[in-house]
């Protein structure tokens, strides 16, 4: 027989819900895979009465039984679960202790509906085992049980998702026929479905409205041995695709805890029994998709962390540009981004989209978009440094200044624009390399502006112009040329000697910033226009000059 069943005390006999142990379950039978394709099958019934017997039978489990030659008393104690071996789906057997058992008393109960609540709360099917002699009895032990069963549940879940109610009656007589065994379980059960006080709002409800109740019974385990195995061995079939429409639990699978959830949901279900708090399992549901998708939100940002291709791309991208950067990371971050979808699929759509935004995408392009802006700034070197190589490579052809900046400014700009298209993270749509763009620009016109100057004051020392009575001479100048052609001139000369009236340093500044008194200054001298193509240097040349 397999023995991957690992058995577990999930709560002890004094109401302590064990934690750590579910989650070493939970890993160690890979649980959590299982999505919301799997089944919780509990037992409940009165102490010594099999049920642990029955689940090893049923599911190749290995719960503790009762030894008889010791005589008759508690074996299982508190709550238990294991992995039923071979079922599909995924099915998770809970061994529920025993009730009206000596070793409580008869006036301690709270446990016996503490613990039939939340099987109620976690299970899919519950198997209520109960002895073929007690039916139709007024005071069987199985009366007290079904009363708590039935009044716990409005509480739960009112009418809504059914739950599977299976009567395995026990030791069946051959002389009485199961239909009629059948018949008479049903009266009492709906008899005392009827006597359970119910909230106003479901004091119509039907016991079918909130369970679908099935009977099965079973020859006795000592002395019809073969029978009983006979017989364990078709109910077992019928747990096979339990949670397909049509199985035993039907195929409702509304509110649905995902598996990777169970632990929480199982821990927190308990919590609210022990601290009699009405149960909200819809408000529940919830707060275990805060608690699962918040929990696999850091998980996964810390795998993004940890990503051997990410720790590459982040080191190469320190040295320089990256063919293929956006691609790559994009990729990465995609992959991220999918597994938490995989694993938090199954939880409140609205926690796990609230839980993907805040918690892990938005870390997650924090903690990349660094390495993007240096790719960025690795992409504006590039391009500015190809700008100064191609602009001094073009003025030592003798290619006019002001066409070359324009055309080789145009094309640095578009090879910019490729670069961050290139380096581009898909996800992040609202990333904006607007600024280095913009640095760029200012890179490049800060060099142009050198490059201007330092023509500007060649040119000048050229024609002598060191100082402001050379300066001087050469407007003089100017105005003279002018005054040789009145008819053609004047109102160009009109304004030339406005200008100069208003001093030499306005007049030069003039010259740069307006393009038509440049043109002037071109057609009387075009050495001197030529000199002067640019006019946001004027404090650096008047420096030169000594003005």
């Amino acid at each position: 027989m397999e023995k991957d069943y690992c058995v577990t005390q999930l709560i002890d006999g004094n109401g302590e819900f064990n934690a750590s142990r579910i989650n070493n379950f939970t890993k160690d039978v890979k649980f959590a895979a299982s999505g919301e394709s799997y089944a919780v099958v509990a037992i409940m019934g009165p102490q010594s009465s099999g049920k642990s017997t029955l689940m090893n039978h049923l599911f190749h489990t290995d719960f503790k039984e009762m030894n008889g030659k010791e005589g008759r008393h508690q074996t299982t104690l508190g709550i238990w679960i294991a992995k039923c071996v071979g079922i599909t789906p995924y099915t998770i057997a809970v061994d529920l202790e025993g009730s009206d058992g000596r070793e409580r008393g008869s006036h301690d109960t709270a446990f016996e509906k503490q613990s039939a609540l939340f099987a109620l709360a976690v299970s899919d099917i519950v198997l209520i085992n109960m002895w073929c002699t007690e039916i139709g009895r007024e005071q069987a032990a199985n009366k007290p049980l079904l009363r708590t069963v039935f009044q716990v549940m409005m509480s739960l879940f009112g009418p809504g998702r059914k739950k599977t109610l299976l009567f395995v009656v026990r030791d069946k007589i051959p002389e009485t026929p199961l239909d009629k065994l059948k018949a008479t379980l049903l009266e009492d059960i709906d008899k005392i479905w009827d006597e359970v006080p119910k909230p106003h709002e479901h004091e119509s409800t039907h016991l079918n409205e909130c369970f679908r109740v099935e009977v099965v019974a079973m020859s006795h385990y000592v002395y019809e041995r073969k029978k009983f195995e006979e017989e364990v061995a078709e109910l077992r079939q019928r747990f096979y695709n339990s949670i397909s429409p049509g199985g035993l639990a039907g195929g409702d699978r509304r509110g649905v805890v995902p598996a990777s959830g169970f632990s929480f949901s199982a821990q927190q279900i308990w919590k609210q029994i022990k601290e009699n708090k009405d149960l909200d399992l819809p408000s529940l549901n919830v707060m275990v998709a805060n608690f699962r998708c918040d929990d696999i939100a850091k998980q996964k940002f810390d795998e993004l962390t940890k990503n051997q291709d990410w720790l590459k791309l982040e080191e190469a991208v320190k040295s320089g540009p990256v063919k293929g950067f956006g691609e790559s990371l994009s990729s990465i971050l995609e992959t991220c981004f999918n597994e938490y979808e995989i694993e938090a699929k199954f939880f409140d759509e609205g926690v796990k989209n609230t839980k993907r935004h805040d918690v892990l995408e938005k870390r997650a392009y924090e903690f990349v978009q660094p390495a993007y802006t240096t790719m960025l700034e690795h992409i504006r070197s590039k391009a500015y440094k190809e700008f100064e190589a191609r602009l001094t490579e073009a003025l030592a052809k003798g290619e006019a200044l002001v066409a070359a900046v324009e055309t080789l400014t145009r094309a640095s700009i578009t090879e910019f624009d490729q670069g961050c298209a290139d380096a581009a993270i898909k996800q992040a749509v609202k990333w904006d390399s607007s600024s280095i763009r913009d640095k760029l620009r200012s890179d490049i016109e800060a060099h142009v502006h050198c490059v201007y100057n330092d023509n500007i004051i060649a040119d000048l020392n050229r024609m002598n112009l060191e100082n402001k009575e050379e300066a001087q001479k050469q407007i003089d100048r100017l105005i003279e040329l002018h005054q040789q052609d009145q008819e053609t001139n004047a109102r160009q000369m009109e304004q030339l000697k406005e200008l100069n009236s208003r001093g030499l340093l306005y007049f030069i500044r003039q010259l740069f910033d307006d393009p038509n008194v440049k043109i002037l200054a071109t057609l009387v001298n075009p050495e001197l226009g030529a000199a002067l193509e640019v006019g946001s240097q004027i404090l650096k040349v008047t420096d030169q000059i000594k003005l």
